[in-house]
């Protein structure tokens, strides 16, 4: 194992549990590899670089997320709850994705105002 793996791996069952097995579960027989590639390169060399503080990266992530569309909907959903887990708050989330309707539009930010709106249910429903 290299260190940015180790690094990505670390951070990424911190941020998103059981992620890397889910994709290896789900396309591992497919793309050899793939899992760990992911934790690599988005945990290890992307979300672990100093210069800007995590929770900074996770708010450009959801911005741009929204921004590309609908067809972002999963990746939303998993890096809106990485959000949380560093501190953004739903309103924070609520404002930097009403932000990108400026330049995905409107319907890319309602369609992520949706998908933010499952991800606080479901967090709802799991508090005590």
């Amino acid at each position: 194992m290299n260190k940015t793996t180790d690094t990505g791996r670390e951070l990424s069952e911190e941020l998103n549990p059981g992620m890397e097995a889910a994709l290896e579960a789900r396309y591992g027989h497919l793309v050899p590899g793939l899992a760990e590639g992911v934790v690599d390169f988005a945990y290890g060399r992307q979300y672990a670089r100093p210069g800007l503080p995590l929770r900074d990266r996770y708010l450009a992530t959801v911005a741009a997320l929204t921004a590309i569309g609908a067809q972002t909907s999963p990746q939303l959903a998993i890096n809106i709850s990485g959000a949380r887990s560093v501190g953004l708050t739903r309103e924070e989330i609520g404002e930097v994705i009403w932000q990108m309707a400026l330049y995905g539009g409107f319907p890319a930010a309602i369609n992520a105002l949706n998908v933010a709106l499952d991800v606080f249910a479901k967090e709802d429903a799991q508090e005590p």
